[in-house]
């Protein structure tokens, strides 16, 4: 607005420099251009980042949850085998499709994590998965990582696989209408277990598909999971699970993850399958919460539980017992799989005609969870119809 006094730019670049007999004039339109472009750019890094922000918010919205619904198509098999039914492309298909045309669900669901099959695939209908669920006013997400598997120098340790060919799979993903993603590092519990060493590479692969999501415009959800199937009392699994969120939320501000935009998926504080002392449902929302209350940051918008092999019901207990315990820095809610479809698996059995049996019966989960998720659930519901 003023070019008196104006210093051109000599040698900040060979095509604008005095020597070339550039204008200061033009110098100066060169210097507003870049100066307008850069708050042009920082708008839009601005609504980018709310973008982000109002996914992970609508994700843990008043009473509502995730469905995990990522099964590997190993794991699938494993629950289509329990109900002898063979797993194919179109057995999963079928039971997906049963799943996301629940009337109702979308009261309770608020969104939906994908396996990379599933995403691709359409509803009987001849509507893609993702636009299905879109429609419903469920958000569509896809599971990220490559797997656990055995970590280098430690090998009855796991490291989550994945990274490579992230960006260009998120880019993808997106495209084909995925808002969140899933990435899950596996933590187990034994005498000598975890290592910090390994606590440390699966914080560090959770960060950086944290950070390549946000890059793509995709909310990560971070899951580090401290397995329950030991021998370990609560004390033990609180004082592992500590020790993984500091390194986890660490590893996330290296990386500059923003927290607004992403949601975390930790296992309870519970003791493992094995103790002979299981701790009672208070105790364990005491637990979590205390553990959660240290390491959480107040950014992070919600916390959405894995059920980590807990029954369907005691999984919906444990979750309404901490939304009882007053409100929380962060909402509190779930990403259940298996604790909100095991009902509606055993129902079906593979049989068209069981189908609105099914969907009754994972409605009804769903529907308790969101009870729970607002601390409004009682034992009585898993009575009624």
């Amino acid at each position: 607005e003023n070019r008196q006094g104006f210093t051109p730019l000599v040698g900040s670049n060979p095509t604008l420099s005095a020597s070339s007999g550039c204008a200061a004039q033009d110098l100066f339109a060169v210097r507003v251009f870049r100066y307008y472009s850069a708050q042009i750019g920082l708008e839009r890094m601005a609504m980018y980042e709310q973008a982000l922000i109002d996914t992970a918010k609508a994700l843990v919205a008043p009473g509502k949850g995730v469905l995990a619904a990522d099964e590997s198509t190993g794991t699938i098999k494993k629950r289509l085998d329990s109900i002898n039914v063979e797993s194919t492309e179109a057995t999963r298909q079928a039971y997906r499709n049963l799943l996301f045309t629940t009337e109702g669900a979308e009261q309770f669901i608020s969104g939906v994590i994908l396996f990379e099959e599933t995403l691709f695939q359409n509803a009987d209908n001849g509507t893609s998965f993702a636009r299905l669920l879109a429609d419903k006013g469920v958000i569509p997400g896809i599971k990220v990582d490559k797997g656990a598997k055995p970590l280098a120098g430690s090998p009855e340790e796991k490291v989550t696989e994945g990274l490579d060919g992230l960006r260009e799979r998120l880019a993808e993903y997106a495209a084909a209408g995925a808002r969140f993603a899933k990435w899950r590092g596996v933590i187990d519990i034994a005498d000598d277990q975890p290592t910090d060493y390994c606590i440390h590479v699966n914080a560090h692969a959770l960060a950086r598909y944290a950070a390549l999501c946000q890059e793509a415009g995709i909310v990560p959800i971070v899951e580090p999971e401290v397995l329950m199937d030991g021998a370990n009392s609560i004390e033990r699994c609180e004082e592992v699970t500590d020790r993984v969120l500091d390194a986890v939320f660490a590893e996330l501000k290296k990386q500059n993850v923003m927290l607004e935009g992403m949601l975390l998926k930790p296992n309870m504080v519970i003791a493992g399958k094995q103790c002979p002392q299981q701790a009672g449902v208070e105790q364990v929302a005491q637990a979590t919460l205390r553990c959660l209350k240290r390491r959480v940051p107040s950014a992070v918008p919600g916390i959405v539980f894995l059920s980590g092999g807990q029954s369907d019901e005691l999984a919906t207990a444990h979750l309404d017992a901490m939304n009882r315990m007053g409100p929380q820095p962060w909402k509190l809610s779930f990403s259940y799989g298996r604790a909100l479809q095991a009902p509606a698996l055993a129902a079906w059995g593979g049989k068209d005609e069981n189908i609105a049996a099914a969907q009754q019966a994972y409605l009804k989960r769903a529907r308790n969870n969101g009870a729970a998720a607002r601390g409004e659930y009682s034992a009585d519901m898993e009575q009624a119809a």
